[in-house]
């Protein structure tokens, strides 16, 4: 579903063709999330024509979102991010989907070293007060040796530092071209923070990242100068305000996170309505998660019409009533291809159904619609990734042959 805000006209003067900076504002939304964003950007980056994804100014990222983000400001187009990440077919650094799957055994170690001394006050309390009984207290007490995560984020660290550490790289704030914005939530404090600002630009991008998609209950807080971060989406879901407050006339904004309609899925199937209680414990947290960020991020979008008058805005979200993409199965390779060529094929059709009113607010920012494109119905997400590594490795054999026949040439002069 395609949101279009258009900037608030201010005594009739339109602004120049191309004014103003350029922004993407990516939330969370867990590896589901992830996978979207990445298809969604895909389809947006190749039906706009006049400047590329990765060349945009501001990027701001939170939760899953910011893996994305940092991979763009860093100069990973989503063909690279797509063989990645969805189709294990890495031109960087392989990636291993067991990265995000590793047991917090430092954890569940931890834990298990406190079991003798919680044991020990549980019999201390009820050796007081054996008849009043202690369960009330040793269920606070064994509440202690809970793990606070189940799995590791240290191996995703450890990739995304070698990642950015590579050649025309960085995994430093401070030396990247582009601004970018990565957002946490302090645990101890309730407090976001914004690292990749002037007082949060020292710690490492890769760190970061980790921090801000560091979801409670999944995966452990990131300690950061002595701070414990956990996941950014916990305060605001999207921090678009950043972009804006930047200075950016255009902020294209993906959230993944919807609520989704059982009622209005079975009338556009339909088929029978999915009862999302049947579906146990995850599907009820799940969905009273995303109608909290949801309402929250509504609210947000609101406030920046208010705040930023003249800023165009552009929402990309699932449509709440899409089946494959809420029943979707992302820990296996097969359901996050089919995810993420879904997303990419709705968004095709969401910025075809509305060009007639996006493409006014591209030119005013120098871009323009690849119609072309846009209409192809024989056009998917692994054919275009395909056509667009073949022109990357024709530039190259391109470049490879100009410098070798330059050599040639030096070679003969050299020789004279």
């Amino acid at each position: 579903m395609l949101t279009l805000e258009p900037a608030l006209a201010r005594g009739g003067s339109r602004r120049r063709e191309g004014a103003g900076k350029l922004a993407i504002a990516l939330a969370g939304g867990g590896p589901l999330g992830a996978f979207y964003e990445i298809g969604a950007l895909h389809a947006l980056g190749e039906a706009i024509i006049g400047r590329t994804l990765t060349d945009f100014d501001v990027y701001v990222g939170v939760s899953s979102g910011a893996l994305v983000a940092a991979g763009l400001a860093n100069g990973f187009d989503t063909t690279t991010l797509g063989s990645t990440f969805i189709h294990d077919e890495a031109t960087v650094i392989p990636f291993a989907p067991a990265t995000l799957m590793r047991p917090a055994l430092a954890e569940y170690l931890r834990r298990i070293r406190l079991v003798p001394e919680v044991l020990s006050g549980i019999i201390r309390l009820y050796s007081r007060d054996p008849l009043r009984g202690a369960w009330p207290g040793a269920a606070d007490a064994l509440g202690t040796l809970l793990p606070g995560a189940l799995f590791d984020n240290g191996r995703l660290e450890r990739y995304l530092h070698a990642t950015f550490s590579t050649e025309g790289r960085t995994d430093d704030f401070r030396k990247l071209a582009r601004r970018l914005y990565v957002v946490a939530t302090n645990l101890n404090t309730g407090e976001s923070v914004s690292f990749g600002t002037p007082r949060h630009d020292r710690v490492p991008i890769s760190r970061a990242v980790v921090a801000s998609a560091a979801l409670p209950g999944l995966y452990p807080p990131v300690s950061i100068e002595g701070r414990e971060y956990v996941d950014g989406v916990l305060v605001h879901t999207m921090h678009a305000s950043l972009a804006h407050e930047e200075g950016c006339r255009l902020v294209i904004c993906i959230n993944p996170l919807v609520p989704f309609d059982a009622a209005r899925a079975a009338r556009a199937s339909g088929g029978e309505r999915i009862d999302l209680a049947s579906r146990g414990l995850p599907a009820v947290l799940g969905q009273t998660f995303r109608a909290l960020i949801h309402s929250r991020m509504q609210a947000g979008m609101a406030g920046y019409r208010a705040r930023f008058p003249l800023a165009d805005t552009l929402l990309l979200e699932p449509d709440r009533h899409d089946e494959k993409f809420f029943l979707a199965n992302v820990f296996r390779y097969t359901g996050r291809r089919q995810l993420t060529a879904h997303a990419y094929q709705r968004t095709r059709a969401d910025l075809l159904a509305q060009a007639g009113r996006l493409a006014p607010i591209l030119r005013r920012h120098g871009l323009e619609l690849d119609m072309t494109r846009l209409r192809d119905r024989e056009r998917t997400f692994s054919t275009s990734a395909k056509e667009r590594l073949r022109d990357v490795r024709h530039v190259v054999r391109r470049l490879g042959g100009a410098l070798e026949h330059l050599e040639h040439v030096l070679a003969g002069i050299s020789g004279e």
